[in-house]
């Protein structure tokens, strides 16, 4: 805008106006319509795939060569970890080399088709997988909470993999599987991806959508959902144009909300199914019939309520115990009110009253009993707080070792806490952690409006252990402040067991059938027949679905159905949220509202539609969003996972910024090879990873060695150090799963049992605020944590030391490529960690089985950690070794071994 005044002034002087051109952003690589690129022909050498002519014709520019094909040893040692994870058996190493020998082709290809079809390549691959969708198993932020049933959705990944089911459909059950795929356990598992990332316990469960905090918190939730989507399947970062427009790519801010709109209605919550695909079935349509059957009943009813008019109105409030005629019929059967605090002049003065249990327990649940007093027709909730909260302690000061029960908010908002009357106010342990305490302390932090003053009065406080008894009774009660009006108002008949009563059911079934009488007599014979009907069929539904066994659960991207700030059936009944433009990305700012739709540029460029249908169906816009991706003209999407999968093979991608093909990323190495390849894979291979893997392993490329050494007359070290040309194969180390499964492997330990919930390798302390997840406290003998590494549960806030300093994955962050380093840390930890001491105690025991004599066993210790027979020089050494240092020494000495820890 700056050179604007020139273009109107200079050819008022009689100059051209010389003018910046303004860059169009969409002419870039990655947004270009896929076309399968000519096959290239070598001058010189021979390709023996297609990726080897690619290959071949760029070094041949260079005046390069290809290195020599490693040898077979390296061979099986490279497959077995790229493709399941885990070392070659010494008795599979040879057996390999001897088929090699006859045939190396052939027994190659044998030896990839029958890594592809273990059960172990979808462990190994569904890790890689993990990273890119930043999957863990708490919640993370400062509370960061287990999220005991994540694990669904690893299980789903790796029974995907192994399944080589088609990527287009892969996809699509992540985002929408519930829509596109209904009644299959996988349509539900799948949505874990959305719920996959880091989630704001505080800023949900404690903060309405009202306050500015809670927008700012869902707002971030729904970000973490676009980028999750958007940046794992299409690598673009679309979640840069949250303030303004994206600075590089043709990405919109308009463009980034609609995206957010598809996400609207969606929160993270635990999804029902069952692992079983038939009872799925019968779950699924089961709870359609329900959901048609109770919308029938309403449009049956509403005309008939509305003709009830007031009267119905009434009897409603009446069963539900909330009007001033039931409270007067069922208040104080006795004159023993309940505790009652000071007058307060201000709102916020905090009040406390606490009971002594007189000992430490466990504690399940906690409940609050209003008051009820008919002084002056007050009425139900008599001054019950409108902000508290519950604490439990073995210190009566409340200074020390305090752990938070709960804490409330503005009481107003919380639909699935009826406002207190009548009805007890109730709150459930966190799940399967233990709440203990002597002390159990309920303090008011915003009190009940009287007249011109404020106060805090309960009429009971119940502690209640699992057993289901209430520890408070009777027990001494100490508070701030009281005030002690006999019989009425004293601290002890807090614990006096004497509560307002609730309708009993005999009186709440009368006023049921009142109510019914009165609908019915507004009813024709029409309408009183349709009314029977519904109802027969909701309770035959309702019988059929309580046959069924218990269902699981998947902790997943839904409609919420739970507690807390949330609505009992997700946001305004499960409708999408209205989403606005947000100036500046500010939630205070909100501009224009918009609807659910892709990224306009891209939908152009590829002749895709960027519209999705206007509807309040949030599960139509998720499958629309997942056609969209997952459509054959969607470039990205196809050069995407290509991209990465060669990644994992090679060590680098062909573009080095997995989760960015924008222009803030690299360019491609081979833009030719990477399209050829995203064609043959979505075209050819119809989607197929596993044909994918095997395209890219067979690659003479692929079987390169990795040394540096070079027959070509130039250095090709001096001139490609990274190799990014590919004139040899990359030397890796392995990565932290590969080294801790590694070392259980040949220790003879691992246990391979596939699925269900994740082991710990910590012990949960519980501090005031948060669990402290103490991995020192573990004990390396358990055996319950001998299984693959895929299966360990992962925390967010305090990882894992051992797989941290070995370069594991950060499961705040979504990982397109892990570090490789190299450190004292990890030698130190190599030799000295309690796993690797313990594991090195059960590989000579091991060793001793196996092998007689000391030079017998030396020689097998060295196989089974290198994958291959020592040397001379290596058994002499080894041998002196094991003589002077004993046997779990030397195991201990080779698992620190580079052949160990690295891979040619």
């Amino acid at each position: 805008m700056r050179f604007l005044w020139l273009s109107v002034l200079l050819p008022v002087f009689g100059f051209a106006a010389d003018l910046p051109k303004v860059e169009d952003r969409t002419d870039w690589w990655s947004l270009k319509p896929l076309m399968r690129p000519a096959v290239p022909v070598m001058k010189k050498g021979k390709a023996t795939t297609v990726i080897d002519a690619f290959v071949g014709t760029k070094l041949e520019a260079m005046g390069f060569v290809r290195s020599p094909e490693a040898n077979a040893r390296a061979l099986i040692r490279r497959l077995y970890f790229d493709l399941i994870g885990l070392p070659p058996a010494p008795e599979a190493v040879e057996a390999f080399v001897t088929d090699y020998a006859t045939g190396k082709d052939a027994a190659y290809e044998r030896l990839v088709d029958d890594l592809l079809a273990s059960p172990r390549y979808g462990e190994r691959w569904a890790r890689h997988w993990l990273d890119v969708v930043h999957y863990g198993e708490t919640h993370g932020y400062d509370k960061d909470k287990p999220r005991n049933n994540a694990w669904p959705y690893r299980d789903y990944v790796i029974r995907a993999f192994n399944a080589d089911k088609p990527y287009a459909r892969f996809v699509q059950e992540q985002i929408a599987g519930d829509v596109l795929y209904p009644g299959t356990p996988d349509g539900i598992t799948a949505l874990g991806l959305i719920a996959a990332g880091p989630w704001d316990l505080i800023g949900h469960m404690e903060v309405p959508e009202s306050k500015t905090d809670g927008k700012i918190a869902r707002h971030l939730d729904r970000d973490d959902m676009v980028q999750n989507t958007f940046g794992t399947f299409c690598s673009l970062t679309a979640q840069c144009a949250q303030c303004h427009n994206h600075k590089f790519d043709p990405i919109t801010q308009q463009d980034y909300y609609r995206l957010q709109a598809v996400f609207a209605a969606v929160d993270r919550t635990e999804l029902k199914y069952y692992s079983d695909a038939a009872q799925m079935r019968q779950f699924t349509d089961l709870q359609k019939r329900r959901q048609d059957a109770v919308a029938d009943l309403a449009a049956v009813e509403e005309p008939l309520k509305t003709k009830a008019g007031k009267a119905y109105l009434e009897l409603t409030r009446r069963i539900e115990g909330a009007s001033a005629k039931a409270a007067e019929k069922l208040g104080n059967t006795r004159p023993d009110f309940g505790y009652h605090s000071a007058v307060a002049p201000k709102q916020d003065t905090a009040k406390w009253v606490q009971v002594d249990l007189g000992r430490h327990v466990a504690i399940e649940r906690v409940v609050l009993r209003p008051c009820y007093d008919d002084f002056n027709s007050i009425g139900a909730g008599f001054g019950f707080p409108v902000r508290f909260k519950i604490e439990a302690s073995d210190d009566p000061e409340f200074k020390t070792g305090v752990t938070l029960f709960w804490r409330r908010h503005d009481q107003t908002f919380m639909n699935d806490f009826p406002n207190p009357g009548l009805q007890p106010f109730t709150v459930e342990g966190a799940g399967d952690e233990d709440i203990k305490g002597r002390y159990v302390r309920v303090t008011a932090v915003k009190l009940a409006a009287r007249k011109a003053d404020y106060i805090f009065t309960l009429a009971e406080l119940e502690v209640v252990d699992k057993a289901g008894k209430n520890l408070a009774v009777a027990r001494p009660v100490s508070a701030l402040d009281a005030i002690e009006a006999p019989p009425r108002w004293r601290k002890a008949n807090l614990t006096d067991g004497i509560a307002p009563e609730a309708p009993s059911k005999d009186e709440k079934d009368t006023l049921l059938r009142d109510r019914e009488a009165l609908l019915l007599s507004q009813a024709d014979a029409a309408a009183k027949e349709k009314l029977v009907n519904c109802r027969r069929e909701i309770g035959m539904i309702e019988a059929a679905l309580k046959k069924l066994p218990a269902p699981q659960s998947v902790y997943a991207g839904g409609v919420h159905n739970g507690s807390g700030a949330f609505r009992g059936t997700g946001y305004s009944g499960g409708k999408p949220r209205p989403i606005f433009l947000l100036k500046r990305g500010d939630v205070k700012n909100p501009d224009q509202e918009v609807g659910p739709a892709a990224v306009e540029a891209i939908a152009k460029l590829s002749g895709l539609s960027d519209a999705f249908a206007k509807t309040d169906d949030e599960g139509a816009r998720r499958a629309a969003l997942a056609e969209w991706i997952t459509d054959s003209r969607n470039p990205l999407t196809w050069r995407s996972i290509v991209n990465r999968m060669w990644q994992y093979h090679f060590g680098r991608g062909f573009v080095d910024t997995p989760n960015d093909f924008g222009r803030m990323g690299t360019l491609p190495s081979h833009p030719e090879l990477l399209d050829w390849l995203a064609v043959t894979f979505r075209d050819d291979l119809k989607g197929s990873l596993k044909g994918l893997h095997k395209l890219m392993v067979m690659s003479a490329t692929y079987r390169q060695a990795s040394s540096c050494e070079s027959k070509s007359g130039s250095n090709p070290a001096l001139v490609d150090a990274d190799n990014r040309l590919l004139w040899r194969q990359n030397r890796r180390k392995l990565d932290a799963e590969s080294i801790r499964d590694s070392v259980l492997t040949v220790s003879g330990k691992l246990d391979l049992t596939m699925g269900g919930p994740s082991f710990q390798d910590f012990v949960i302390e519980k501090p005031q605020h948060s669990p402290h997840y103490e991995y020192l406290l573990h004990d390396p003998e358990d055996s319950k944590s001998w299984r693959r590494s895929v299966y360990r549960f992962i925390v967010r806030s305090q990882q894992q030391p051992f797989m941290t300093v070995l370069d594991c994955a950060d499961p705040s962050m979504r990982v397109d490529r892990r570090n490789e380093s190299l450190s004292p840390l990890q030698a130190l930890a190599m030799m000295n960690n309690g796993l690797m001491v313990v594991m090195a105690r059960h590989f000579a025991e091991r060793v001793e089985r196996e092998a007689g004599n000391v030079e017998a066993q030396a020689r097998r210790a060295f196989f089974l950690a290198a994958g291959r027979p020592p040397d001379k020089d290596e058994q002499s050494e080894m041998t002196a070794y094991l003589r002077a240092n004993g046997l779990p020494n030397l195991c201990r000495l080779l698992m620190n071994l580079n052949e160990f820890v690295f891979v040619d």
